[in-house]
Parts: C-alpha cells; sequence; structure tokens
C-alpha cells in the first residue's frame, strides 16, 4: 500500500466501509457474530485486502445516513448509489452494478405507461432518500411524491394510503408485487440505480487506487462472481462504463 493512501485514511490501517443495510440485494444476510453479508460488505474487504488494509464495516439503516455520516468522519468509503445530489459531498468513483428502478401500480390502474405515471394527481409512495427518490425529485413535473422511511414503509405507505403507484427497484417490486397480489409492474425504467464506491473528495490517492482496482474487478469477473455467490446474478447486472 502507498504511503499517501494511509494519509487519507481517520485510522491508518484500516478501510472504514459505510454500508448501506436497505439494499436487500446488495446486503443479503448477517453472519452469525452480526456483520453484515452480501455484494457490498464482500466487495468492501475485497477492496481493503487489495489495498493491504483491515476491512471494518459501518452499518446504516438507509442510504441517506450513509451520505449524511460523511459529515461525522464515519466511514472513509461509502458502498452506496451514485447520484447527483450525493456528489455534491462524495467523490464517487466507480459504479460496480446496476440496477433497474420502475413502479408498481395495481392491476386495474389506468396507468400502463412509465410516462402516464407523471400525471398530475399521481401519488407515488418513496423510500425517502434514496436514489430513485432523489432521480425523480429532479425528474417529474407533475405527480406528487410521498416519502416513508426505507422500503417496507414506502410500501406500506402505497398499500395503507390506497396510493397511484410504488416506485422502486425492479427486483423488489416484482416480490412486492408477488407478496400483495394484484399489481403490476410497468415495462421500461425510468432510470437504472448505479451502485457506486463513494470516498471523501479530498482522498485522492484512495480514489485513484479503488478505480484502478474495480476497473480490473469488473473486467476480471470479480464482481460478477460476487453477484453469483450471493443468489443475486439475476436482479443485478455488472455496471458497464
Amino acid at each position: 500500500m502507498a504511503a499517501s493512501i494511509d494519509t487519507d485514511l481517520t485510522r491508518p490501517g484500516v478501510l472504514r466501509a459505510g454500508i448501506n443495510l436497505g439494499n436487500i440485494l446488495l446486503v443479503t444476510g448477517k453472519a452469525a457474530n452480526g456483520v453484515p453479508e452480501g455484494v457490498a460488505p464482500s466487495l468492501a474487504g475485497l477492496i481493503a485486502a487489495h489495498l493491504g488494509l483491515d476491512v471494518e464495516l459501518v452499518p446504516f439503516a438507509s442510504p441517506g445516513e450513509v451520505a449524511d455520516a460523511l459529515a461525522d468522519d464515519a466511514w472513509d468509503i461509502a458502498l452506496i448509489a451514485e447520484e447527483p445530489e450525493r456528489a455534491k459531498t462524495i467523490a464517487f468513483v466507480d459504479a460496480y452494478v446496476e440496477i433497474e428502478a420502475t413502479y408498481m401500480v395495481p392491476a386495474d390502474s389506468p396507468l400502463t405507461a412509465l410516462a402516464d405515471v407523471d400525471a398530475p394527481g399521481v401519488r407515488i409512495a418513496v423510500s425517502d432518500r434514496s436514489a430513485y427518490d432523489l432521480y425523480l425529485s429532479r425528474t417529474l413535473k407533475h405527480a406528487e411524491l410521498v416519502r416513508a422511511k426505507g422500503l417496507q414503509g414506502a410500501l406500506d405507505l402505497y398499500v395503507n394510503e390506497t396510493l397511484d403507484a410504488l416506485a422502486g427497484l425492479r427486483p423488489a417490486l416484482k416480490e412486492n408485487a408477488a407478496d400483495l397480489g394484484g399489481q403490476r409492474i410497468l415495462d421500461g425504467r425510468y432510470t437504472a440505480v448505479r451502485q457506486a464506491v463513494g470516498t471523501k473528495p479530498e482522498n485522492r490517492a484512495l480514489q485513484a487506487a479503488i478505480a484502478a482496482y474495480l476497473a480490473t474487478a469488473k473486467a476480471d469477473g470479480t464482481i460478477a462472481g460476487l453477484l453469483q455467490q450471493f443468489g443475486v446474478q439475476e436482479k443485478l447486472s455488472v455496471a458497464t462504463d
């Protein structure tokens, strides 16, 4: 490990990785000792090992909490979705996987296409400060976003308030639709959420080292192998540049 990388770390020799527990595709469980398991925690460990560092996973309940924790110097890297609003304070190195985002609507809904959803009077449940909430907040012109904390909170809001649509990631929405019944997933996507590794903007040596590693990990099948290892290869795809 280059000495310049160690100076980027709050605790020399230790890479603290902020992990979003709310992403059930990238954090698929916990070990017996409570440590998060899945693609994101494993990738953090691989990055640390490549840099000759120990890894410390720092879990958070939501991506918004991960982003906020930068102000408290709670992590050296964060594994959350890259998004322009977050990029104002976080330097995103590279995306490693992509996830399609779309809407779930009741089966008898008149909303049949993505463009139909952005209409006056349409109310959309969404997980507060998720990457797709931030995207829709910038792009919707007419529909109203109704926010709740976390994926379950948004689903409960959609059901209990009889909202017109639920915004989310396609794999999770498919599970929601199967559990609820009487639902329909709209074709296409309004965005693809790109899960990335972020650092503090000033930590340029760390950024460069991680960027080089991720380029290799995507090209040599390491990322694809993690998707297969944790059984999410049909729900996620390796990010393209």
